[in-house]
């Protein structure tokens, strides 16, 4: 009679956990793979630190150029002279479309044709940036405009049909001194610059 005590015993047992495990399931839930993930490495510190950062970007004011936005821009602006210049040199006009304005794109398509149309061969190395410098920054309606002064050292020469040279020195090294407008609107979201003028002075 013992023994047999025992085993309804831990039948009643084992029921009552059931019971008590089907309780905890329907009070807690089960996961299902749906449920929001926790970040553990998400901080309040690094959240006001991009609510600073939101909030800065928005009050920027496009009237001005200074501080860090124009060490960057400044940057930028000695890239894409390099690239210019050396696209040019080489009649890459794909490359020259992306960074030049409408108007800018077709004088140097222009130019290239007609070196084509005669012959010439142009060659160019770019040595090094001297110097950048802002002139110039105004907003006109909803366009920005900057005028870069740039000293560079660059290598140029210029080739005839039968690869004699009509114009530079291959051996020298010479230092020249450009004056650029770049221009972007506002309402574009794109954040390219684009150059729409050359000066000289």
């Amino acid at each position: 009679m013992s023994s047999n005590f025992g085993y309804i015993d831990i039948i009643l047992l084992a029921m009552i956990a059931g019971f008590i495990i089907l309780r905890l399931r329907n009070i807690l839930g089960r996961k299902t793979g749906h449920e929001s993930k926790v970040f553990t490495d998400f901080s309040e510190k690094r959240y006001e630190s991009f609510r600073k950062q939101k909030v800065n970007l928005e009050e920027r004011n496009p009237d001005k150029l200074e501080g860090e936005e124009k060490k960057n821009f400044l940057k930028g602006a000695e890239i894409a002279y390099e690239t210019i210049i050396t696209s040019f040199a080489k009649g890459d006009q794909k490359k020259l479309d992306e960074l030049l304005t409408r108007d800018m794109a077709s004088n140097f398509k222009q130019a290239i044709n007609e070196r084509n149309k005669h012959g010439i061969k142009s060659e160019l190395t770019f040595i090094s940036m001297k110097e950048s410098d802002l002139e110039k920054y105004e907003k006109v309606k909803t366009n920005l405009y900057a005028t870069v002064k740039f000293v560079s050292e660059i290598i140029s020469v210029k080739k005839d049909k039968s690869n004699k040279v009509i114009e530079g020195n291959p051996d020298r090294i010479k230092t020249v001194t450009d004056h650029w407008k770049f221009t972007k609107n506002i309402l574009n979201k794109s954040p390219n610059w684009y150059l729409t003028e050359i000066t000289n002075k």
